[in-house]
């Protein structure tokens, strides 16, 4: 372990490539490896170590802690991966030290729950006052949206994202929030609809407007073109007969199609294709349909819907219909929607994003779904605390406190700890562009005067107080971001060897072994083409010949 070195280590695969610009810029631009290279731009460090392919087994940790912070909570991804790698930095620093990683890890883990002591002591609770609630979820989602593609118009998106949420009355349960990308017009142009838009045409001839809607929802084939026996032939002997066939077709479409409209409905989504004669049918009946619906919506419409996804129709009875007030086509943009008002839950809500280009609607879409996450969270776990590293200093001072009352080597565990837990408000100033060292020892200094509501102002390049700015963060992330960065970094450090397994060979047919040379493989070849002819020559029944079907 002494022999660990600072040289930087590639963890890409092979052939992977990286190019760095001078200073840093925030945002990366990933390129798949695929043909028709598919580009991303963005900076959320979930959707980058995704789309990344890593080697070393250490960075793999790190992108599955990174992976289980987006999914609990939404938010702190690059936090996360962050104080991950500066502890392992530290703990490299201490092991040249000849500090053994079990004394690490026990300092470690005292600092640990210290931190999340503090970290719940400085916690605040608005949950009582409705107002000052609704003004702390603004403050989160404007916190969130800073560090993203959005901040230039945080406002309107943290509004935005907070009346989605609070229609949502406490259940967090973010399926019934759609979100819709279509190109054209600015980022400022992106709004809520209250209802559920599906991005499909309505069947020709249809009604393109509905009142009082009772929706039936299926996944289920409406073809008539094909047989479905795989590799069935019919012989005919005349083009009647061929006639003939068409019109059974055609006939168990139309009783099928029949025992649809047996339910009561007015409308007809499904899963999959409707083609022209069953579509001609629903339009005879006056039944709006709408097919190819992708998965996605027709599970998010079921639910908003208050339906239930059928596949057969033999006992209308025991199908749960959807219902909602209105269905109607509205335009955005160029494309025409279908757009479903007055649903069975009255949450459910689409989030319509507008933008100059693809990868600009994609990392919006991201950035607000971090958000969205943040604030479902927050409604559950009211308590929040202070952004701006203001959280950290606040850990580190306590920390460092402890390490001043520790005896032994674990003292320069917590202290290495601290350090840590430090650096966050210095890459914060960082990629502001100002001077990191002059404004995280002002902080600094500021929490050993306790002033513990004191953080990094950015916007004007000062330490500040976080509590009259409104920089506000979620609990819930915070405390996530320390446990996991701690319990991964203790994770990697507890590992003294790493054993690879040999690559598999290369399996040869039959009795060839992979150490043969060439000329005996050749002539094993040989060997084996002349005992499989004269098989087949001799014993006809088991090699057949192959023609068509063989």
């Amino acid at each position: 372990m002494a022999s660990l070195s600072m040289a930087p280590v590639s963890i890409f695969r092979h052939g992977a490539d990286e190019e760095k610009a001078e200073t840093a810029r925030l945002d990366k631009i990933l390129i798949s490896g695929t043909k028709g290279a598919i580009v991303t731009v963005t900076n959320d460090g979930a959707t980058i170590l995704k789309a990344i392919g890593v080697d070393n087994p250490a960075a793999k940790v790190l992108v599955d802690m990174s992976k289980v912070q987006d999914d609990e909570v939404g938010d702190g991804t690059t936090s996360v991966t962050v104080l991950a790698a500066e502890l392992l930095r530290e703990a490299e620093l201490l092991i040249a030290k000849k500090i053994h990683p079990q004394t690490i890890i026990a300092g470690w883990r005292k600092a640990t729950q210290t931190a999340r002591d503090a970290l719940r002591e400085a916690a605040v609770d608005h949950s009582n006052d409705q107002s000052r609630f609704q003004e702390d979820l603004i403050n989160i989602a404007r916190t969130t949206l800073s560090s993203k593609l959005l901040t230039h118009h945080k406002d309107h998106f943290s509004q935005l994202a907070v009346d989605a949420v609070m229609r949502l009355k406490g259940s967090g349960n973010l399926e019934a929030i759609h979100i819709i990308k279509k190109l054209g017009g600015s980022l400022t142009d992106s709004y809520l609809d209250e209802g559920f838009l599906l991005d499909k045409k309505i069947g020709v001839n249809q009604p393109k407007r509905l009142e009082n809607a009772n929706i039936l929802i299926a996944n289920t084939g409406m073809d008539t073109d094909k047989i479905k026996v795989f590799g069935s032939r019919v012989r005919v002997d005349s083009m009647a007969k061929v006639a003939d066939i068409e019109l059974a077709e055609k006939e168990k479409m139309k009783e099928k199609v029949d025992r649809i409209l047996k339910h009561g409905i007015n409308c007809f989504i499904n899963r999959q294709l409707i083609y022209n004669y069953p579509e001609q049918l629903f339009a005879q009946a006056g039944v709006m349909a709408i097919e190819h619906a992708d998965f996605a919506g027709v599970e998010r419409l079921a639910l908003v819907t208050g339906g239930e996804i059928t596949s057969t129709f033999d006992h209308p009875e025991l199908v749960k219909l959807g219902h909602c007030k209105l269905i109607e086509e509205v335009m955005i943009g160029e494309d025409t929607l279908i757009h479903f008002s007055g649903v069975a839950m009255g949450e459910a809500c689409t989030v319509v994003l507008r933008g100059a280009t693809q990868q600009i609607l994609d990392e919006a879409e991201r950035s607000l779904h971090d958000a969205l996450c943040v604030l479902a969270q927050t409604v559950k776990e009211p308590r929040t605390v202070y952004g701006g590293g203001c959280s950290e200093m606040l850990m580190a001072k306590v920390v460092t406190d402890l390490a001043n009352r520790t005896p032994g080597k674990e003292a320069v565990a917590m202290e290495s700890f601290a350090k840590a837990l430090r650096m966050l408000p210095t890459i914060i100033a960082d990629n502001a562009g100002y001077d990191s060292a002059d404004l995280v020892s002002q902080l600094r200094a500021a929490h050993q005067e306790n002033k513990t509501t004191f953080g990094l102002n950015m916007s004007e390049g000062t330490v500040g107080n976080m509590a009259e700015l409104g920089i506000t963060e979620s609990f819930q992330v915070k405390r996530q971001v320390l446990l996991s960065a701690s319990e991964a970094a203790e994770m990697i450090l507890r590992v003294d060897n790493i054993i690879k397994a040999a690559p598999r060979s290369v399996r040869h047919p039959g009795f060839m072994c992979p150490s043969c040379p060439p000329f005996c493989l050749l002539v094993c070849y040989v060997v084996l083409t002349v005992v499989v002819c004269f098989v087949g020559r001799e014993f006809p029944t088991i090699i057949p010949a192959r023609g068509r079907g063989g």
